[in-house]
């Protein structure tokens, strides 16, 4: 059975080079409230960092802006919050399985956790039923939270229930934490908003949305699709529909910009994935948007 952290790092080395890949990991490091003054070393100056990191001295001596890089003065807590219900075992914009990309969402940020000495949880579920892991630093940790991800996602599963997993979340979260929620391109409900709210107040909240498929034939896939919640079978010359396509796309737009207005409103930076190529790119914008609105 392959690795599921050795296919994350393989798809974080092919999908991004190494100026992007120190990118992250600095918007990651730079997330988190509080620093010691233990210094590290230094790298060159990227868009976004503190000019007050600036060695200057450094920099007069080789003619290009270099920033000082410092040691974590504490651990800190990273909980990946990844529905596991049925829905994510549904198809991706890019036609691969959600699963797949939450996994690959889910591995790249753990991993980057790990890579800076904090430890990693995680908290999913369904209608039925909910899994925890409790947090660890290993990659051999990390290894086994992923695999259970990918056992618990199936098209036989139970449907999802993100709020409950959230409320859940609510009453067994009391150590102040990152947390990171893998969710399905969902709609934004009144339960949804007080259970983030209330996370919101005591945590650090980041929200990371696996695009849905494109169901209305525009790429000439003309196969018939069966809604994996519903059960009902959507026939392909009803795709091809251009009434049906035009409410299908305000539909689909009015459901994405709720969800992101709800998400902005309570202060939480969030981005939507669709492929696994686009997946570094994208949890880099969130991380980078998580920051400057701290600022």
């Amino acid at each position: 059975m392959e690795r599921r952290l050795r296919k994350v790092k393989t798809t974080m080395s092919i999908h991004a080079h190494r100026r992007t890949l120190e990118l992250l990991d600095g918007e990651y490091a730079s997330i988190h409230h509080g620093r010691s003054h233990d210094f590290d070393d230094l790298r060159e100056y990227q868009p976004g960092d503190e000019v007050k990191d600036i060695d200057w001295k450094a920099t007069a001596r080789s003619h290009v802006p270099l920033i000082k890089r410092y040691i974590a003065s504490r651990q800190h807590n990273l909980l990946l919050v990844v529905d596991s219900g049925r829905n994510m075992a549904a198809t991706a914009e890019s036609g691969e399985t959600k699963r797949d990309i939450a996994i690959l969402v889910a591995g790249v940020l753990g991993y980057l956790a790990t890579r800076h000495g904090d430890r990693v949880g995680l908290l999913m579920g369904d209608a039925e039923r909910l899994e925890s892991m409790p947090e660890g630093g290993a990659e051999s940790h990390l290894e086994r939270m992923l695999r259970r991800v990918d056992e618990a996602i199936s098209l036989d599963g139970p449907r999802s229930d993100l709020e409950g997993v959230l409320a859940q979340a609510v009453r067994r979260m009391r150590r102040r934490s990152l947390i990171v929620v893998v969710a399905d391109d969902l709609a934004y409900t009144h339960d949804l908003d007080v259970h983030l709210g209330r996370l919101h107040t005591r945590h650090e909240v980041l929200w990371v949305s696996i695009g849905d498929a494109d169901l209305m034939s525009r790429h000439r896939d003309h196969r018939e699709l069966v809604g994996v919640d519903s059960g009902v079978r959507l026939p392909a010359f009803l795709r091809r529909d251009r009434g049906l396509r035009k409410a299908f796309d305000e539909a689909t737009a009015e459901r994405r910009a709720r969800l992101e207005t709800g998400l902005r409103t309570l202060g939480i930076a969030s981005v939507r994935i669709g492929d696994s190529a686009g997946a570094i790119g994208g949890l880099f914008r969130l991380l980078e948007r998580h920051r400057r609105a701290r600022r």
